[in-house]
């Protein structure tokens, strides 16, 4: 293909945050598209962010500068459109658990009945990350556990900031 039409996937989700299993699943992808775009969604519907639409594409942006073919972009459209939107033909997602595979397999019927011109393609999760999940991850910052080997360093940090000593009325902060 050439420069002017690369062959393009994307990476939709709502990264919140960023987690070393995903960046594993985009770089992966890069290693097979011409493109990679990295969708984020703007204002998820099944849950409520915890960090920013901002915060999100800035962790994304920063653990991903070393990868030339891989942009960042916010939608707030179907996922299908999304990638319409971009040209490309083919979504990657990544799979972790059981529990992965029903929501992805009802994902993928919604998407190809409403785009059938579009594949999404699984990546199985790599074994060292195949537990790490970005509710988890909140989840054990929260109550003050270190999340550094789970996230890159900036996420690492900003978790530090949210959470000093844990959540208010967590073991290490009983009278709070």
């Amino acid at each position: 293909m050439s420069d002017a039409h690369p062959v393009t996937a994307i990476c939709p989700g709502t990264y919140d945050p960023v987690t070393f299993g995903h960046l594993d699943v985009i770089t992966r992808a890069a290693g097979v598209f011409e493109r990679v775009v990295v969708g984020v969604v703007n204002e998820p519907r099944h849950k409520r962010a915890l960090f920013t639409i901002e915060e999100r594409v800035g962790f994304l942006n920063d653990a991903l500068a070393d990868q030339p073919n891989v942009e960042v972009d916010v939608f707030a459209e179907l996922v299908v459109d999304f990638a319409r939107r971009w040209g490309a033909r083919t979504m990657v997602k990544g799979l972790r658990v059981i529990s992965d595979f029903e929501w992805e397999f009802q994902m993928n019927h919604l998407n190809r009945t409403l785009a059938p011109d579009i594949e999404t393609m699984y990546v199985m999760a790599s074994p060292q990350y195949s537990f790490v999940s970005s509710s988890g991850v909140k989840e054990v910052a929260a109550f003050g556990g270190q999340v550094d080997e789970l996230v890159p360093e900036p996420v690492a940090q900003r978790f530090r900031e949210l959470f000093p000593k844990g959540r208010p009325g967590t073991p290490e902060n009983p009278s709070e």
